[in-house]
């Protein structure tokens, strides 16, 4: 039986506020929130897992480099990358986290498949490869069994910031993109594609839901969270700040 999950389109943002909205919603959800996945493509930054080893991170420069609560070491987002955030209830979807590691890496595959590249797994290094170049990686958190964090899929990306880091914590790792590769260069060829390949992982419905936004709440706090209603709107005045169009 299928489950209504949704999809919401962020656009180009920053990267903090984004992860900071993504943890409030999973600590406020209860087993009757919908699952959603988020898309959104960050402005250029370097992220390090919550173990992960700052002497990965070689030569940052002008790029910031956030510490976060997320498996893995270090890996770069930027223009012409896919982000997705699965804000997923594991248990309600009757799946371990073996197997929602290897079904976001068979969505990528299968992405990936609709361009004639050939991309698969590598054993020990989570993610998905071409010719032994990563196309797309993956770093998540699990909290009550319910997920946040998600996967990178490379489209169409200058690839000379991942010369600053070890991708992932391994020195020399090569990284590619789809348009490198024969595939498109622009994100919106991609997502059809990937979203077609989404319900393999969760057997959900994607449903419109009406315009939304996420919030800063309280303002005078700079905490960041969805907008809901466990906070006294009379208290917090609800400030808009990232615009979130809902696709279907």
């Amino acid at each position: 039986m299928s489950r209504p999950c949704a999809v919401r389109e962020l656009g180009r943002q920053p990267y903090e506020p984004v992860w900071r909205a993504m943890q409030r919603f999973t600590d406020a959800r209860d087993e009757r929130t919908s699952d959603e996945l988020w898309l959104v493509e960050h402005d250029p930054v370097f992220t390090l897992g919550q173990a992960g080893k700052p002497e990965h991170v070689l030569a940052p420069g002008d790029i910031p480099v956030v510490q976060v609560d997320r498996g893995g070491q270090v890996t770069y987002h930027g223009p012409g990358q896919i982000v997705a955030y699965p804000l997923f209830d594991l248990p309600r979807m009757k799946v371990g986290v073996r197997e929602y590691v290897c079904k976001i890496e068979q969505a990528m595959i299968d992405t990936a498949a609709e361009w004639n590249i050939h991309a698969e797994r590598k054993s020990g290094a989570p993610g998905v490869y071409v010719a032994g170049a990563k196309i797309g990686a993956l770093g998540i958190r699990v909290r009550h069994g319910r997920t946040f964090h998600g996967l990178a899929f490379n489209v169409a990306m200058d690839l000379s910031p991942w010369h600053r880091i070890n991708p992932c914590g391994y020195q020399g790792l090569q990284v590619a993109t789809l348009s490198d590769l024969g595939g498109p260069s622009g994100l919106e060829q991609v997502k059809p594609v990937l979203l077609e390949n989404w319900p393999r992982i969760s057997a959900w419905t994607c449903v419109a839901k009406p315009p939304c936004r996420i919030f800063r709440w309280p303002p005078e706090a700079g905490q960041w969270r969805p907008c809901g209603s466990d906070v006294s709107r009379d208290r917090y005045p609800c400030l808009p700040l990232l615009p979130i169009t809902c696709m279907h």
